[in-house]
């Protein structure tokens, strides 16, 4: 287990003040912002730990950048993620959890894992997006 210092801490507490995915840079930049003195390499292994115990998710963006956000709860979930403004909805699917067992089965995988996140627009951007249109 690792040990709580000053900086996991720091930035345990800066992904907690975003809503949605953020990446190490943008992280690292809030905090400079309020005058820490954090170092990035210190931000992404922070990240990197807190994605390893669960206390934090992450995925790659369709652009290929980690991204990384206060993880809600520890038991495995998927996403609804707004390519406009970030917002992230955890979901459950149990629909995907049998077809991933399912073709993993008829394959003759074990022990099979998933991820998936799915990118769209959100209610209020697809608004926007409408109201914007006409």
């Amino acid at each position: 287990m690792k040990r709580n210092t000053w900086q996991r801490e720091a930035v345990r507490g800066a992904l907690d003040a975003n809503d949605g995915f953020v990446s190490a840079q943008a992280l690292h930049s809030a905090l400079h912002s309020t005058g820490s003195p954090i170092g990035l390499a210190t931000v992404y292994r922070a990240l990197a730990d807190l994605a390893d115990t669960g206390e934090a998710d992450s995925l790659q963006s369709p652009e290929g950048e980690s991204l990384y956000r206060a993880c809600s709860t520890n038991d495995h979930h998927h996403h609804l993620i707004c390519r406009n403004c970030g917002l992230t909805v955890e979901i459950e699917a149990d629909a995907v959890e049998t077809w991933a067992k399912d073709v993993a089965a008829k394959n003759g995988f074990t022990a099979a894992a998933h991820v998936v996140d799915v990118f769209g627009l959100c209610a209020a951007c697809t608004a926007k997006a409408a109201a914007s249109a006409e």
